[in-house]
């Protein structure tokens, strides 16, 4: 495949000094993860997913998961320190994010939100996340996607 147009995400992250690689699939490979991580050819460990969340406070968070993992609503409303989270509807994930469902990544976000990315990730060099649109992975070290997005590692998952 023809190589990526250059996503915001890549451009942040050039302007950053971020080392980063492109991953590009065919959209109608779909917007399932673990689809996207064997289409690249990538362990699915290591191919996380971007979740939109709100608390009870309905302040909105940020979680960085593994695409074959689920998020733990328990261990995530601890790590951000609400009472309790759920999903935000996904009609409100553009708006909020800029981003479209399967095309959400936690870098360039229209407004920094906190962020929160699975422990596991440390586990890995690299790891990759959406370029921001549907077709298009970064493929980073985690230590960098935490410092870009002020994230922090946490227990996400089961």
């Amino acid at each position: 495949m023809a190589e990526a147009v250059k996503t915001n995400v890549m451009r942040i992250l050039e302007r950053e000094g971020v080392s980063y690689l492109v991953h590009t699939y065919s959209p109608e490979t779909g917007i399932d993860g673990v689809s996207v991580a064997r289409a690249l050819g990538q362990d699915p460990q290591a191919v996380f997913k971007t979740l939109v969340t709100q608390g009870k406070s309905r302040a909105m968070f940020v979680f960085v998961i593994p695409v074959a993992a689920t998020l733990n609503l328990k261990r995530a409303a601890a790590a951000c320190g609400e009472k309790a989270i759920e999903m935000i509807p996904q009609k409100l994930l553009l708006p909020s994010t800029g981003y479209i469902h399967g095309g959400c990544s936690p870098v360039g976000m229209k407004k920094a939100l906190p962020t929160f990315i699975d422990e596991t990730a440390q586990l890995f060099d690299t790891i990759c996340v959406s370029a921001g649109k549907i077709g298009a992975q970064v493929e980073l070290a985690p230590d960098d996607l935490c410092r870009l997005t002020g994230a922090l590692y946490a227990p996400l998952t089961d």
